[in-house]
């Protein structure tokens, strides 16, 4: 599976990173993309993938970048973007779903750890340490737009800045966590309606609501809203296969600590998932 995968991460590299570099670089945009996929597919730190040991008899020839320039070169914007189009391309091969669904994803390290950007927060039916993925993820596109954030920031607060990057239109279906007046109106400012789950035994008061809200509280009243929450679960299997296939998010290994080597990893792991779903349409419909 991994040398499957490479060859589609070095077809999707070479062709979106061509002619793509800074002034009097000896490497490409291209080859430091290249070498920090390697060590992504291969769950390894950035310098295990420095070494022509690490890497196929083929690949040998291939002048490797040393570790000091993997990480100076990796956090300039103008590769990070193109990470970000890289994933951008692979998402947008499928049309879109009229539903999305929106949820979160912690990601947990050790309570001892150092790292200084990590925080506590409510993690899986438990109080831990870390970061967490907010996503909002599609049936047909996979997971559309994301971001990390450490363990203490809410769910609400952090859905308002990913609404404003989707498309128009639409459903965006989530738990009773997206119960948030606030979450509504912005919602609907790129007029999609947000469906969010009913808190158990909570009425709405007498204090002014928005009006998505309202009409969020009668869609569930419908066969129709509620079947929007049911098929919200498809989320937790798309995390679950974002997690299981071969390659995938599982723990935050130990080098990968501070939000900047985080969001990286994740964006390396979430450019082989939607490799993966390719791989599978393609060996579906054969």
């Amino acid at each position: 599976m991994e040398a499957e995968l490479w060859k589609q991460v070095y077809k999707l590299v070479t062709k979106m990173a061509k002619g793509k570099t800074i002034k009097r670089a000896t490497y490409t945009d291209g080859d430091i993309i290249l070498t920090y996929m390697w060590a992504v597919i291969h769950d390894r730190p950035v310098y295990w993938a420095c070494k022509k040991k690490n890497w196929p008899i083929y690949y040998r020839r291939r002048l490797l970048p040393n570790p000091s320039t993997m990480t100076r070169r990796l956090r300039r914007p103008e590769l990070q973007k193109l990470l970000a189009e890289m994933e951008k391309s692979l998402v947008n091969r499928s049309p879109r779903s009229v539903c999305r669904w929106i949820d979160g994803k912690p990601l947990a390290i050790g309570g001892a750890s150092k790292d200084s950007e990590s925080a506590f927060g409510f993690g899986a039916s438990c109080i831990c340490k870390g970061y967490k993925l907010y996503a909002v993820s599609d049936l047909n596109q996979g997971f559309v737009e994301w971001t990390i954030r450490s363990m203490n920031h809410g769910e609400p607060t952090v859905a308002v800045d990913l609404v404003a990057g989707l498309d128009r239109g639409g459903y965006l279906v989530g738990d009773t966590a997206y119960d948030s007046n606030k979450l509504y109106e912005a919602a609907s400012k790129r007029s999609i309606q947000l469906v969010a789950a009913r808190k158990p035994g909570k009425a709405l008061g007498h204090r002014r609501h928005s009006k998505y809200r309202i009409r969020s509280r009668e869609l569930l009243e419908r066969q129709f809203g509620k079947s929007l929450i049911i098929a919200r679960r498809s989320i937790e299997r798309m995390f679950g296969n974002l997690v299981c296939f071969p390659c995938g998010l599982k723990p935050l290994p130990h080098w990968v600590r501070t939000l900047h080597r985080v969001r990286l990893w994740v964006r390396g792991k979430m450019i082989l998932y939607h490799l993966w779903r390719m791989r599978n349409e393609q060996v579906k419909f054969a």
